[in-house]
């Protein structure tokens, strides 16, 4: 494929606009479509964005012959279903993380993937910013020894609306789904998806979702993840990362960051890597080259590391009594 990417998006919330400004930055890409559940919010997504196609349902988008791939954008219960559907319509799909709601539904999506023979990628899109491209080129040149400890924490101070998707079971709600995969998405990339040990702990409020959780991961070797994570508690929002001869800190917000700082030996370097677009336009990136090389998985954001990770967010919640309405 050397022809631009055409994409579709599913959904036209606030996480699909941005997906839509970011690749205006990518220069083999175009939006071509946008799918909705109602015909005035199809055109409207369409009019701000000059999207040639609007579809006033998702099965209209999926069925598309001028779409290639689907950025699935829809709240979290949504995912399974939405992704399925495109998939086995013929699309390739990058799906909104989390993932899934379970580790259940990502096994099925996977599955289902893989018997199409169709690309699929969770949209980890820090995975793909220069800063942390730069962080795993640094760790695999030993630039800080063995690496020790990680350290992430990602919270925001949100107004509690019993309706909005932050506070609402049935949308999937609290703070571990929403922003607790960034810093556990990050951790694993350094230390892996197989702890030998979890421990959590979380507030649940009013309307029973976590308001703010701690999360601690240990190793085979003894190394730990630190994590938290919040949606009624501002916190730094950064990334630190010790080695045995040093450390690296990725600033604020660590999910697209542009700089990090090293130190070692008595030294201190910090570099600076400034986002071309918003940020999201990397990870569409990564889909055109993957679909390019006929690649049906991202070697950097692999489906097997995309369940492995439901897995741990379903282990972290579980001591807590949480539970969605799709867990069963």
């Amino acid at each position: 494929m050397t022809d631009p990417i055409r994409w579709g998006i599913l959904g036209t919330g606030n996480i699909a606009k941005q997906f839509a400004r970011g690749l205006t930055s990518v220069e083999n890409a175009r939006l071509v479509a946008v799918g909705s559940r109602a015909p005035e919010t199809a055109a409207a997504f369409g009019d701000e964005f000059e999207v040639p196609h609007r579809h006033a349902t998702y099965e209209a988008l999926a069925a598309d012959d001028e779409v290639d791939a689907i950025y699935v954008s829809t709240p979290h219960p949504f995912h399974k279903d939405n992704t399925i559907l495109c998939l086995t319509s013929g699309k390739a799909v990058l799906c909104e993380k989390p993932f899934t709601v379970n580790a259940a539904e990502a096994a099925v999506v996977i599955d289902v993937a893989r018997t199409e023979n169709r690309f699929l990628m969770e949209a980890m899109w820090t995975r793909f910013v220069p800063a942390v491209v730069r962080v795993r080129q640094l760790l695999a040149e030993g630039a800080i020894g063995d690496v020790r400890m990680v350290q992430a924490d990602f919270g925001f101070r949100a107004g509690v609306n019993p309706e909005g998707r932050l506070f609402n079971l049935d949308l999937g709600g609290g703070a571990l789904l929403d922003v607790g995969i960034y810093s556990l998405s990050f951790a694993a990339m350094i230390l892996g998806t197989h702890p030998e040990q979890v421990v959590s702990t979380a507030d649940l409020g009013s309307t029973g979702v976590d308001e703010q959780s701690a999360f601690l991961l240990r190793y085979g070797g003894g190394e730990l993840a630190v994590l938290s994570c919040a949606v009624r508690t501002s916190t730094a929002i950064d990334v630190r990362i010790f080695g045995t001869e040093g450390s690296i800190f990725v600033g604020s917000p660590f999910f697209k960051s542009e700089s990090l700082t090293v130190k070692r030996g008595g030294e201190e370097t910090t570099e600076h890597y400034p986002l071309e677009g918003n940020g999201y336009n990397y990870e569409a990136i990564e889909v055109g080259n993957c679909l390019r090389e006929c690649r049906t998985e991202s070697q950097t954001m692999p489906l097997d590391e995309t369940l492995a990770l439901m897995k741990l967010l379903d282990s972290i919640r579980e001591p807590w009594g949480l539970k969605y309405p799709s867990d069963g």
